[in-house]
C-alpha cells in the first residue's frame, strides 16, 4: 500500500482524502495555499507545506510547487481530487516523470478522453453510444459542414474540442446562422483554450444528465458502480444529484452500464471515472469522461457501500481490483444537495466569517463539509461549502430525509443557498423524478 499521500487539492474533497487515508494508515500531506492554513484536512494532517500565495495559479495549479511537497515530505504519490489540476494530462505526466504515482488514469488516457473529439471516437470503437455529429472535427469545407448539420437535423450544438465545465458550446437553430456560430466558437475556443477545434452534435431539447460510475484497475478489469442522474443543473453546473437516476428501464440501465465497463478495458483506463450521458426517449447519448472523483460520488458510495476513494488508492497502489461485477449490489437511493457560500437568489459568491455552523443528523444523514464555527470562507476558490446528502430504502424516504436535513442545516456569518436546495426537494415535479436539464433554469426564469 501507499506509504505517504499529498492532497493537491483542498475543502471538502481534500478532508474526504485525508479521511480514507487515515483509515487505510496511510500517512497524509496538505498542501495549502496562504489563506488555507486554517482547513481542516491542515489542522488534521500528519504533515502540510504551504506551497504559494492565495491565488490558484500560484498554489493549487503550481506543478512545480506541488511536486517539490513530495520531494521534501517524502511521499509517494499524489490524489488530484477534482478540480484545478485532476484532469490535466501535462500535470499527470509531470508527476509520473518526476517518480510519483498519480492516483487516477495514466496521462496518455487523461489526454485521450479530455479531447472531446478523440473521445467520442473511442467511445463508438467501444461500442458507447454516441450523440450524432460531425464524427470529428469541423474543417474548412463549410459545404461539408452544412450537409452535416443538414442531415443531422436542427437545432445542433457546437462545442469547443478542449472545452469543458459548460464553456465553448453554442447552440445553432437554423442554417442561416451555422457558420457564424462555428466561427464565433472557434475564437472564443482559442482564447479560452488555446485550441479552435471545434465540432458538431444534434442538440437534444429535453434531456437528462445521466452519468454512470466505473472503477478500472487497468490490469483488464473494470466494473461499474451504477447511474446518477444529475440533471438539476444552473449553467451547466450540477446543484442537486441522486442515484440511482428515477425511471430508467433496467435493460437499457444494464447496456449502457456495461458498454462503460468494455469501454476503460479497451482503453486501458485505471481507477475511478465517469462517463456523462445525456438521456432522452429511451437512448443514452455520451458526452464526455470525467478521469476523476466526481464530486457526486457519496450518492453511489450510499447504494453500494463501497468507498470509491479507497479504491482509487488501492488501484494506485497496483493491487488488481478486490470487486467483480457480481459482488456489486444496489441498495435504496441518495441523494445529495451541494451547500454554496453564495447569495441562493443572484448566486453571487458570498464568502467571510462563518459564526456558527450546526450540522444535520439522524438516519441516513451524511455531510461532507470542511467548514467549522468560526472558518472564514475565503473569496479565491469555488463557493462548494458543504455537500449534504441522504439514504433512504426508498426515494420518497431519501427524499424526506433530505428536506429534515436541510432544516436542521445552521450556517450563519454567510449567505449560501440552503433556501434553493430546499425550494428544490419540495418542488412536485422533481418528487416525480425525472425532470430534464432544463427545468431549473426555467423554474429559475434564467
Amino acid at each position: 500500500m501507499l506509504d505517504k499521500v499529498v492532497i493537491a487539492n483542498r475543502g471538502e474533497i481534500a478532508l474526504r482524502i485525508l479521511r480514507a487515508c487515515k483509515e487505510m494508515g496511510i500517512k497524509t500531506v496538505a498542501i495549502h495555499s496562504q489563506i488555507d492554513r486554517d482547513l481542516m484536512h491542515v489542522r488534521l494532517a500528519d504533515e502540510s507545506v504551504c506551497i504559494g500565495p492565495n491565488p490558484s495559479s500560484e498554489s493549487y495549479l503550481n506543478v512545480p510547487a506541488i511536486i517539490s511537497a513530495c520531494e521534501v515530505t517524502d511521499a509517494v504519490a499524489i490524489h488530484p481530487g477534482y478540480g484545478f489540476l485532476a484532469e490535466n494530462a501535462d500535470f499527470a505526466e509531470q508527476v509520473v516523470k518526476s517518480g510519483f504515482k498519480f492516483i487516477g488514469p495514466n496521462p496518455d488516457v487523461i489526454r485521450l478522453m479530455g479531447d472531446k473529439v478523440s473521445a467520442i471516437d473511442a467511445m463508438k470503437k467501444a461500442g458507447v453510444p454516441t450523440v450524432p455529429g460531425s464524427d470529428g472535427p469541423l474543417t474548412d469545407d463549410n459545404d461539408r459542414t452544412l450537409t452535416i448539420a443538414q442531415n443531422i437535423g436542427y437545432p445542433v450544438i457546437i462545442k469547443a474540442a478542449a472545452g469543458g465545465g459548460g464553456r465553448g458550446m453554442r447552440v445553432v437553430n437554423s442554417e442561416a446562422a451555422l457558420l457564424n456560430a462555428i466561427y464565433v466558437t472557434q475564437s472564443e475556443a482559442k482564447a479560452a483554450f488555446g485550441d479552435d477545434t471545434v465540432y458538431l452534435e444534434k442538440f437534444l431539447t429535453n434531456p437528462r444528465h445521466v452519468e454512470i460510475q466505473v472503477l478500472a484497475d487497468g490490469q483488464g478489469n473494470a466494473i461499474h458502480l451504477g447511474d446518477r442522474d444529475c440533471s438539476l443543473q444552473r449553467r451547466h453546473q450540477k446543484v442537486l444529484e441522486e442515484a440511482p437516476a428515477p425511471g430508467i428501464p433496467d435493460d437499457i440501465r444494464h447496456d449502457v452500464a456495461m458498454s462503460c465497463v468494455n469501454a476503460c478495458i479497451e482503453i486501458g483506463y485505471s481507477g475511478a471515472g465517469t462517463f456523462e450521458f445525456l438521456y432522452e426517449d429511451g437512448g443514452f447519448y455520451f458526452i464526455e469522461m470525467n478521469t476523476r472523483v466526481q464530486v457526486e460520488h457519496p450518492v453511489t458510495e450510499m447504494i453500494t457501500g463501497i468507498d470509491i476513494v479507497k479504491e482509487q488508492l488501492k488501484i494506485a497502489a497496483g493491487e488488481p481490483l478486490s470487486i467483480k461485477q457480481q459482488d456489486v449490489t444496489f441498495k435504496g437511493h441518495a441523494f445529495e444537495c451541494r451547500i454554496n457560500a453564495e447569495d441562493p437568489k443572484t448566486f453571487m459568491p458570498c464568502p467571510g466569517k462563518i459564526s456558527h455552523f450546526h450540522a444535520p443528523g439522524g438516519n441516513g444523514i451524511r455531510v461532507d463539509s470542511h467548514i467549522y464555527s468560526g472558518y472564514s470562507v475565503p473569496p479565491n476558490y469555488d463557493s462548494l461549502i458543504a455537500k449534504i446528502v441522504s439514504y433512504g430504502d426508498t426515494r420518497e424516504n431519501a427524499l424526506a430525509r433530505i428536506r429534515n436535513a436541510l432544516d436542521e442545516t445552521l450556517i450563519e456569518g454567510i449567505r449560501t443557498n440552503i433556501p434553493l436546495q430546499q425550494e428544490l426537494v419540495r418542488d412536485p415535479a422533481f418528487a416525480e423524478g425525472g425532470v430534464n436539464i432544463h427545468y431549473l433554469e426555467k423554474k429559475l426564469g434564467l
